[in-house]
C-alpha cells in the first residue's frame, strides 16, 4: 500500500464529503466559546473551530480548548418611575388619564415624546 501525504488525504476528504452535500471548513483557533446554560456559563479558552454545511444549514464543532465553568452575573433591572410633572405633561399633551399617562412612559422608558406619540396613536 502506497504513502499517502497528508494534503492528499485532505483532498481526497474534501471531495469525498463533497459528494455527498457536505462542505467542511476549518475556521481556526478562537479566543473563546462561551456557552450560556440557564444556570452556569461555559467557556472554552482556544479551541479550534470547524464549520460544516450540509443543504443550506451551517454546523459549528468546537474542539478542545481548556474549559472553565462560571456561574453568571446577575444583573438587576432596575424599574423605570416616572416624576409626577412628567406624568402630569404627557396627560395634558395626550389628552389621557394620569394612570395612562405613568403607563405609557414606563413602556417608553421615560421618553416624553414617545410616550405622547404613543398614547395619541392609541387614541387614533
Amino acid at each position: 500500500m502506497r504513502k499517502i501525504s497528508p494534503r492528499q488525504l485532505r483532498r481526497m476528504q474534501a471531495r469525498m464529503l463533497g459528494n455527498v452535500g457536505l462542505n467542511l471548513k476549518e475556521l481556526g483557533t478562537a479566543e473563546e466559546v462561551v456557552i450560556r446554560l440557564q444556570d452556569k456559563e461555559l467557556v472554552l479558552r482556544n479551541p479550534s473551530v470547524v464549520e460544516m454545511k450540509i443543504e443550506g444549514e451551517s454546523i459549528y464543532q468546537i474542539i478542545g480548548g481548556e474549559p472553565e465553568e462560571r456561574t453568571p452575573k446577575v444583573v438587576e433591572e432596575r424599574t423605570y418611575e416616572p416624576s409626577q410633572e412628567d406624568v402630569a405633561l404627557v396627560a395634558v399633551q395626550a389628552g389621557v388619564s394620569e394612570d395612562e399617562a405613568r403607563g405609557a412612559l414606563v413602556e417608553a422608558g421615560g421618553d416624553l415624546a414617545k410616550a405622547i406619540l404613543l398614547l395619541k396613536s392609541r387614541k387614533a
